[in-house]
């Protein structure tokens, strides 16, 4: 179980790092065996998460269902349907580690799969980070808990000075937040992300005039976007049940 928490969370980090540079698709790299090979080994990671979930999956036709739940178990399934698609797609389109399966046809399909698959995944992905979001918070602040409360008990004065200092920090972050979350707007609307989620481009196009750290910032900054906007929702139906 302590492994299990131990790796759980840089194995998310990786594969929502591994998910920002893939949706570059082939234009990152000077060979599409890079893409290739970093896809293989994001659909090996989501093999690894799984099985570091699977009381989860085994208790999703169990117990009864709210609000929150609903939408956590839509959003988990969602992401998973979505990489079952980029794989299939995937390995249809290969060029280098699979071609030893020798499949030639289905490629139009396959491109369009993928090209579809791969926009929902990253924003189901983004909305399931926002998901995680207040536990990765609440641990955190557990932390800094624990080593200030030696501190505050040979001083009480230090608490209400540090009560000032996060509300100071809570309202900056907030400011931050929002910024983002603007950028974000914008980002996904000059990217055209919602052309690809329903098929108005059926063909990724990289502005390559943006370049690769804008195109990376701009990504990122959907993630919060969404992952914002799902948190917001999931505390509003935890407190309805």
């Amino acid at each position: 179980m302590n492994l299990t928490r131990k790796i759980r969370m840089p194995v998310d980090i990786l594969m929502t790092i591994l998910s920002v540079i893939l949706m570059g698709g082939n234009y990152l790299f000077p060979t599409d065996i890079v893409h290739e090979i970093l896809g293989a080994a994001l659909f090996i990671l989501w093999a690894v998460h799984i099985n570091l979930n699977r009381r989860w999956y085994s208790a999703i036709f169990k117990g009864k269902y709210n609000p929150y739940r609903i939408m956590q178990t839509f959003i988990n399934c969602s992401i998973l349907i979505c990489t079952v698609f980029l794989m299939i797609s995937g390995i249809i389109l290969s060029n280098h580690l699979f071609i030893f399966l020798g499949i030639s046809s289905g490629l139009g399909f396959a491109r369009i799969a993928h090209l579809l698959a791969s926009h929902w995944y990253y924003l189901f992905m983004s909305m399931h980070i926002g998901l995680h979001v207040g536990m990765i918070a609440n641990k955190i602040k557990q932390k800094k808990n624990a080593g200030n409360d030696s501190l505050l008990t040979k001083n009480e004065n230090l608490e209400e000075e540090s009560n000032s200092k996060k509300a100071v920090r809570r309202i900056i972050f907030r400011i931050l937040l929002a910024l983002a979350c603007l950028y974000g707007i914008y980002a996904f609307i000059i990217r055209g992300v919602w052309k690809y989620l329903f098929l108005q481009q059926q063909f990724f196009f990289f502005d390559l005039e943006r370049g690769y750290i804008l195109f990376a910032v701009d990504y990122i900054s959907i993630i919060i976007l969404f992952a914002t906007l799902s948190h917001l929702l999931a505390v509003c139906l935890k407190k309805k049940c």
